[in-house]
């Protein structure tokens, strides 16, 4: 069994040892400690009736969530507006069975480096969802951290003048290149899709935005290579199903850069991006995996 709590949804899965997803079931996340806990247990158990099992009856269960995660306990999970929780001794009381947590990016990037084919090299699978963070796989196995918070690079500011995020940072990069940052650069209701939509449209003020979604997906891209020099950024999450307007505006900041600097230009920046071209529940499928002992 693999859950991916997500910003705004709930993603579970039932796979085979393998991955191949066999059921599944989205509900909405809910905000705060006790709604995040009745989603998953809420999501779980309509798979195991549609399945005809009881969760008993499942080999793992592995859970991913935003936040910082050590031992079980996640911690700064804003997007779910959850300071502290812990989802392993939560859970397993609820279910008799204890789940194996992590972040929810880790989980996504272990799907995607399933997904786009395991081996020895190296990647980093950067979600453009709710928020931004990076997943990092070194030689097959996830690189987490001291305390859990390795790729956490949203955090990082890039322009001391820029926009503030939601704990009062100037110029990060999740304020830039997330959906959340979009909304908050735009103000009112509208949803990032929208902000997108109309730049494209012509809106100077979203075209600003625009911009700097490219700015700040290249300037992870930047981070990623300069610390860990990953064979390949692979991105995912919500926003890229913006497709190749995105990918060429990334690029286009890379190769400016690029043009600029020759030590940049011998990394090859551009040539390491690529988008995760698969409609599977990426997140879900990975958590299954790292509930099963991968990663």
């Amino acid at each position: 069994m693999g859950v991916d709590v997500g910003g705004t949804k709930t993603d579970v899965v039932l796979t085979d040892g393998s991955g191949v997803v066999l059921q599944r079931h989205r509900v909405p996340s809910g905000q705060g400690n006790d709604e995040v806990v009745a989603a998953i247990v809420a999501a779980v158990a309509r798979v195991c009736s549609a399945a005809g099992i009881q969760i008993e009856d499942v080999d793992s269960i592995g859970v991913g969530l935003p936040g910082a995660v050590v031992d079980g306990v996640v911690t700064h999970a804003y997007n779910l507006g959850v300071e502290r929780l812990d989802v392993a001794a939560t859970l397993g009381a609820a279910w008799g069975v204890k789940p194996v947590v992590d972040n929810d990016v880790n989980a996504a990037a272990m799907g995607a480096w399933m997904l786009t084919g395991e081996g020895s090299r190296s990647m980093a699978f950067l979600n453009l969802g709710t928020g931004l963070a990076a997943g990092i796989v070194l030689d097959g196995k996830l690189w987490r951290g001291r305390r859990g918070a390795a790729g956490e690079i949203g955090h990082i500011t890039v322009d001391p003048t820029g926009p503030l995020d939601a704990e009062g940072m100037p110029g990060a990069i999740e304020t830039y290149a997330s959906g959340s940052g979009i909304v908050r650069q735009w103000g009112g209701t509208a949803t990032a899709e929208e902000v997108l939509r109309a730049a494209t449209k012509g809106d100077p003020a979203a075209e600003v935005i625009r911009d700097r979604l490219f700015f700040g997906v290249a300037s992870a891209v930047r981070v990623l290579v300069l610390t860990l020099d990953v064979d390949e950024v692979v991105l995912g999450g919500g926003l890229t199903k913006w497709g190749e307007p995105l990918i060429a505006g990334t690029r286009a900041v890379l190769d400016e850069w690029q043009e600029r600097s020759a030590f940049l230009a011998s990394l090859g920046l551009s040539d390491r991006v690529a988008v995760l071209d698969s409609d599977e529940p990426v997140a879900a499928i990975g958590a299954a995996m790292m509930g099963a002992g991968r990663g």
